[in-house]
């Protein structure tokens, strides 16, 4: 009996030993396996300062380029929704309607009831299929619309105009030709439309249209008829743009030359015109003028050119007895590239009071006093990409509850936006 209960005891004495064993080898496991993990873990912190400027790198520069689009001061709205690049815009003589032609091929009219809305309703006008749309123009209201368009065998020219709602028609009615005319600078294409109500002597108020060519060639159409008015040449090896004056009695035109040649419209009793005579030509320019642009009064004109100045010429004088128009004043244009060379600018605009003129150089915007040429504002990127068109609207246009002067911008980037004056300093 003594002898199985030793047995039994020692049993259980080594299957305790055996147990304690186990336990311990266990227990040396994890503690192992728990160091391991703890080594791991301090490892980590090492690891995602190494990735996190990786991921954090898309955010800061996100922030810089949400910092970049912040809203420049006078940048009123954007005007979206084009498929392409937007190459020309033109307002209706009221400034509530803004015409735009696209590189997709389609003009919009765009209704500005305000400026500062949050969106824009708009008539789509599809244009014959191939064309593609480079200069826009109002022919007379709202109502009808002058378009350039460029296809492989040349320039046409489209009046869009609307046809008379019936009294129980409810939809608005979509604008149809009303006259077209084909290969109209033979193969070259049209690089600008510039309107205007011609008022001044026995002009009939009618709508006269001048469509500019890449090559020499100007013709004056009559807006409402299509008619031919008259045809001149700059013979100045190429065209950079052709502007009517407000009043509609000169044509003036920028071509590869330094000087500016201009032209009157000469109109009969019965308010038709007569012919276009070329009655000046001015001359101070050291390079070519890009762009010009008259006076709202229609007797001085403002020019830009590749020698880096702008000018002010007085166009209002005794031509028939050889007086010849005069220089102004002289202003430096005050953009420079990395290397302080003199850049040009590519367009320029005068607001409707002819105080402020609005310029641009690629996506540079600038606003200046047309008094003394200095710089009122600067949008150095107004656009992403070049711009390619600026206007003022003629009218003072409404902005939530006030009224001011705006000018309209448009890019290659597919936008227009619109722009409030800026203040003119106190002298």
């Amino acid at each position: 009996m003594d002898s199985i209960l030793t047995v039994g005891i020692a049993s259980v004495v080594l299957g305790a030993l055996i147990a304690v064993v186990f336990f311990s080898s266990y227990l040396r496991k994890r503690t192992s396996e728990v160091d391991s993990m703890a080594k791991a873990e301090s490892q980590d912190p090492i690891r995602i300062p190494k990735s996190n400027p990786k991921k954090s790198h898309p955010k800061s520069h996100a922030t810089d380029k949400n910092q970049n689009k912040r809203h420049h001061p006078l940048d009123l709205n954007t005007l979206k929704g084009h498929g392409d690049s937007v190459d020309a815009l033109c307002f209706s003589s009221d400034g509530k309607s803004l015409a735009t032609a696209c590189g997709d091929g389609v003009i919009r009219v765009f209704k500005l009831d305000d400026a500062s809305s949050k969106s824009f309703k708009f008539l789509r006008i599809n244009l014959p299929a191939g064309g593609h749309p480079s200069a826009v123009s109002f022919a007379d209201d709202a109502s009808s619309i002058v378009v350039a368009c460029h296809t492989m065998s040349g320039s046409s020219l489209y009046m869009y105009g609307e046809e008379k709602q019936k009294e129980q028609q409810s939809k608005l009615p979509l604008p149809s030709i009303k006259w077209e005319f084909h290969h109209i600078h033979d193969k070259r294409s049209v690089l600008t439309l510039s309107g205007a109500t011609a008022t001044y002597g026995t002009a009939d108020g009618s709508a006269v249209i001048a469509s500019c060519s890449e090559g020499t060639d100007i013709i004056l159409w009559h807006g409402k008829t299509g008619r031919n008015l008259g045809h001149v040449d700059t013979n100045q090896l190429k065209n950079h743009m052709a502007a009517v004056s407000p009043n509609g009695r000169f044509l003036a035109a920028a071509a590869f030359t330094a000087d500016v040649k201009v032209w009157e419209i000469v109109y009969l009793k019965d308010g038709s015109v007569k012919e276009v005579s070329r009655v000046m030509q001015l001359k101070g320019h050291k390079s070519a003028v890009t762009w010009l642009c008259f006076s709202p009064n229609s007797d001085k004109i403002i020019t830009a050119s590749k020698d880096g100045s702008i000018r002010l010429w007085n166009i209002n004088v005794r031509y028939h007895m050889d007086e010849d128009p005069k220089t102004l004043k002289v202003f430096p244009i005050p953009l420079c590239d990395a290397g302080g060379n003199p850049l040009h600018y590519d367009r320029l605009s005068l607001c409707p009071e002819g105080k402020i003129l609005a310029a641009s150089h690629g996506s540079t915007l600038q606003w200046l006093c047309a008094e003394t040429g200095s710089v009122l504002d600067t949008a150095e990127k107004a656009h992403e990409g070049d711009i390619t068109c600026i206007s003022w609207a003629p009218k003072a246009m409404t902005v939530g509850e006030r009224k001011a002067q705006v000018l309209a911008t448009a890019g290659v980037d597919k936008k227009v936006k619109l722009w409030e004056a800026p203040k003119l300093q106190s002298v």
